[in-house]
């Protein structure tokens, strides 16, 4: 795949250790083609993840979340290209891998679970089946020590009598259940990294509560790195050591969970963070997001519902830029 990457991108900087992090997105440009010409739809997303951390990206319906997950792992919908930048897993650049190297790397390295658990899941095999053969495509484990490592984790991800479970089918479980069962698929590999997109969209408060503890609680005793995708900042704030805001396929803030959920630079993270609607008074962030192939390349993209737009902010988009100890921010006025 040939792709333009610059020799050196903002997220060089970001979050400098001794180790190169397991995760690092580099200035990624994502597009559509249409027969009019390719729409623009990812402006060149910075993000990082070190081993054994927790990462989060937030940012309102349609800001690029999901779409930046596909494109880490290559599972863009037809149309969808990445035109720029660069994916670093683990020292490889993934957008340099041939499909063969990539399915290595799927599920063994790099799992994801999405919001839809049912949709997730293939209503024609048992849900058992469908880990155990997940487990066999990337170890070399026999059908039977497969089938008792699917069982143990089921059991672990709280399955009751996962045995028999094990031997059900998808339309038999819960929405909870079911999205267990997705994480399991995730998780049947050891992966070093998961990506929970949107995991508990759909499901009532008590289900979501219990389905994140599970992820929390897997990672944890994988010692294993998580991105989480969520329009949640308070989600995120629970779970993740560091979070990328991402409005409209750009990002305009990165730092630490704790400096964004009280010391928000950016307008629209204070935007998000009134949002949480903490004193029990509903707050929102006047306007909408624009569509994709609206946002200019000479113009703030959150102009047009920002309280401290300025002439600047009209004429040139603003670059991200440090301006606290681990906190970046894509903001003139700030």
């Amino acid at each position: 795949m040939a792709v333009e990457v610059t020799s050196r991108s903002r997220a060089d900087d970001l979050w400098a250790q001794d180790e190169p992090p397991l995760l690092r997105v580099r200035g990624l440009r994502v597009a559509a083609t249409t027969p009019s010409g390719r729409i623009p739809l990812l402006h060149g997303v910075d993000l990082v993840v070190p081993s054994g951390a927790r990462g989060g990206v937030v940012g309102e319906s349609v800001s690029g979340k999901s779409r930046t997950a596909s494109a880490i792992l290559r599972l863009l919908p037809p149309g969808v290209v990445v035109t720029g930048g660069s994916i670093e897993f683990a020292g490889r650049d993934l957008l340099a891998l041939g499909e063969c190297e990539l399915r290595d790397i799927r599920g063994r390295e790099i799992s994801i679970v999405y919001q839809n658990a049912v949709a997730s899941l293939n209503p024609l095999l048992s849900v058992g089946d469908q880990i155990a053969t997940v487990c066999r495509a990337h170890t070399r484990l026999s059908s039977a020590e497969a089938w008792r490592r699917t069982v143990e984790l089921l059991e672990s991800l709280g399955i009751p009598d996962a045995a028999k479970r094990a031997r059900n089918y998808p339309h038999q479980f819960s929405g909870g259940m079911a999205q267990r069962v997705v994480i399991a698929m995730a998780l049947i590999c050891d992966p070093r990294l998961l990506i929970a997109d949107e995991p508990t969209t759909g499901l009532d408060a008590t289900i979501q509560a219990q389905v994140l503890d599970v992820i929390d609680a897997s990672v944890r005793d994988r010692e294993a790195a998580l991105l989480l995708i969520s329009h949640d900042l308070a989600v995120i704030g629970a779970m993740c050591d560091i979070v990328t805001v991402l409005y409209a396929g750009l990002v305009l803030e990165i730092g630490r969970a704790e400096d964004v959920l009280s010391t928000p630079r950016s307008p629209y993270s204070q935007g998000l963070v009134r949002s949480l609607a903490e004193t029990g008074e509903i707050s929102y962030i006047p306007g909408r997001i624009p569509d994709p192939g609206s946002v200019r390349d000479d113009q703030c993209p959150f102009a047009d519902r920002c309280p401290l737009v300025s002439e600047r902010c009209l004429v040139e988009r603003p670059l991200i830029r440090p301006i606290a100890p681990r906190q970046w921010v894509a903001c003139h006025n700030v």
